[in-house]
């Protein structure tokens, strides 16, 4: 019954946070509340989904601001309309004159149940009833909640002059902060952080004069947010600043809206400090979590818009040798050097570290690396290049690396990997910055693919059910990058009319015709040379050595090559034969199947299901 959840909600708990100078958390520690209104916010681009919500104490209600690390209560279920939580962790705020609740983590009383609102709440923001009974009573308008208005239809007033919130020391006990709850309207705050990374100084010269800056990424329990110190704070603030270390940031510091070109911190709003801005390093190193990362796999790079900022995790391959480059709008020599890196989802990437971390870098083979703040580059397919903003962590102590490592060490070490520079030409013009497009086999047919003037591009998932044996290959001109079919002139010597040269023999090599079929229907598929050798599971050549010596060893080739599935990268393409137009579905590219991220497809499309 309504009664005995209104028994556990704590009344006037709102009221005396808000009027109290002490930390809200110590005042209640953990109030009771009802939730009485559950909304999204309006979606934004590169930014987490968040969530309004409102709760009452039953005497008063507030908007909150959901953390998006307690989303999962909504995702789950648990938190709706109706429902009794438990504050675990919150912070007060007044933004443009209206008192926000900022929480950063909540329980779901289940037992409680879900009720119609209790009480008869009044906004947190409403005047005194006698203020009220003041006012014309042509103006005079409700303040509780009701209809579809998100605050109820309490009518706009001018906010109250706010009573500043006076600094105290640092360590003495400050109102802390969460990150996600700064903004430009917040005042007088401190926040605990740590320094994940701090940029190397940099200037700059130009017709207004000239200047230097560098910028750090702080992280705390809430979110991260990247700070910026120019000239005298550039000096006061650098050496102040260690990786690893947890601060307190105290304001005189100006919020402003992110320039998210220069950064992938997954934040709305960055920091610059002020001359008055503290900054002093915590007695209590602990309880700040480390570096946050949001990786994005090696394999679906593809899916990445051209200079995308990322996070990226990979195991070390290959490592180049130290080159040096002219910058074209400087004129200045920059050090360079390119890294390999491979995962589980069988792809590798060509990342490029720049400056002191190139010329630095001394990291074994076969190590995992993580990267902070990489973007995204459609040369040579798709490659990678570290910022100056971003950060490498080697051998990190996060599950990622764990498996990563566990993986490369039962399996990794003997694959081969596919590199995005072969989905080169037209096929990254689809990729090349536009979600990879995943296709049935009567999608294909239905929505006349390869039937226009320019090609069209797919991935399709398939399983090969017929090889044709005649024709699998051809004689090949040895000249490196011509792989024109040369002609046996006479023993020992075959022609290419194209280099005008002979050779004492051919390089055999595929062009493969395979019926392969989903559960949509099937399809005719061409390949060539490299897919050929990942089917067959050798070259042409060994594989035409096998026919001419052992037919019956040859033929089990092609059965052990039959019944198996792939995701194949296809461009569709009408051209004519014998007068007749036809579509050809040529295979640019092929990859064996990732069971995890085909079971997390799987999984994405049955949530479309409301079971």
């Amino acid at each position: 019954m309504a009664s005995d959840a209104a028994s556990h909600i704590t009344i006037g708990a709102l009221k005396t946070i808000f009027s109290s100078d002490g930390n809200p958390e110590e005042v209640f520690p953990n109030p009771v509340l009802q939730c009485v209104q559950v909304r999204p916010l309006a979606a934004q681009p590169n930014t987490p989904e968040r969530f309004r919500i409102v709760l009452s104490d039953i005497d008063n209600f507030i908007q909150c601001m959901l953390a998006s690390q307690a989303n999962h209560v909504i995702h789950d279920g648990k938190l709706k309309k109706g429902s009794i939580v438990r504050l675990k962790s919150f912070q007060k705020n007044n933004v443009k004159g209206k008192k926000i609740l900022f929480v950063v983590d909540l329980d779901v009383i289940e037992e409680l149940g879900e009720y119609d609102k209790i009480g008869d709440p009044v906004s947190i923001d409403s005047k005194p009833d006698i203020e009220a009974r003041a006012q014309p009573e042509a103006t005079a308008q409700p303040t509780t909640i009701s209809g579809g208005g998100f605050y109820g239809n309490k009518p706009q007033q001018q906010p109250a002059p706010s009573v500043p919130h006076r600094s105290q020391p640092v360590q003495g006990g400050m109102n802390i902060y969460p990150i996600e709850a700064l903004s430009p309207y917040a005042h007088k705050w401190t926040i605990k952080a740590r320094c994940t990374n701090r940029s190397d100084i940099k200037t700059w010269h130009n017709k207004n004069g000239e200047g230097k800056l560098f910028s750090v990424t702080l992280l705390d329990d809430s979110g991260e947010i990247r700070a910026t110190g120019f000239n005298d704070q550039c000096d006061t603030l650098y050496d102040v600043f260690q990786e690893g270390y947890v601060y307190y940031i105290s304001s005189p510091c100006r919020v402003q809206l992110a320039k998210r070109q220069f950064s992938n911190v997954n934040n709305d709003y960055e920091l610059t400090f002020e001359r008055d801005t503290i900054v002093e390093r915590a007695e209590d190193q602990e309880n700040v979590p480390q570096i946050r990362f949001n990786f994005t796999s090696i394999g679906d790079l593809q899916n990445i818009e051209k200079d995308g900022l990322i996070d990226a995790i990979g195991v070390l391959k290959e490592v180049a040798e130290v080159t040096e480059i002219t910058s074209k709008t400087t004129s200045k020599p920059y050090s360079k050097r390119e890294l390999t890196l491979v995962d589980s989802t069988g792809f590798s990437v060509r990342l490029t570290i720049w400056g002191n971390t190139a010329t630095s870098f001394d990291v074994p083979l076969e190590s995992v690396i993580a990267f902070k703040g990489v973007k995204v580059s459609d040369f040579g397919g798709r490659s990678l290049s570290l910022l100056s903003s971003g950060s490498m962590t080697v051998d990190p102590d996060i599950d990622e690396a764990h498996k990563l490592k566990g993986w490369y060490d039962a399996q990794g070490r003997t694959d081969t990997f596919s590199s995005h520079a072969s989905l080169t030409g037209g096929a990254m013009g689809v990729a090349g910055g536009r979600k990879e497009i995943y296709k049935t086999l009567a999608q294909v047919r239905e929505e006349n693919l390869g039937k226009s003037e320019n090609p069209d591009y797919f991935t399709t998932k398939a399983t090969i059910v017929y090889i044709k044996q005649d024709s699998i290959s051809y004689p090949a001109c040895l000249t490196e990058g011509c792989n024109k079919k040369v002609t046996e002139v006479e023993t020992g010597q075959w022609r290419c009319e194209r280099c005008d040269k002979t050779h004492p023999k051919p390089e055999h090599r595929y062009i493969i015709s395979a019926n392969v079929s989903d559960y949509t229907g099937q399809v005719w598929l061409n390949c060539f040379d490299d897919v050929g050798k990942l089917i067959m599971g050798m070259t042409a050549d060994e594989l035409n050595e096998l026919k001419e010596t052992n037919e019956s060893a040859a033929g089990e080739v092609f059965q052990q090559a039959d019944c198996k599935t792939w995701v194949f990268r296809c461009r569709a393409k009408t051209d004519n034969f014998q007068d007749q137009q036809r579509v050809r579905y040529q295979v640019l590219s092929a990859n064996a199947l990732n069971f995890a991220s085909e079971a997390n497809k799987l999984a994405e499309v049955i949530k479309l299901y409301k079971i």
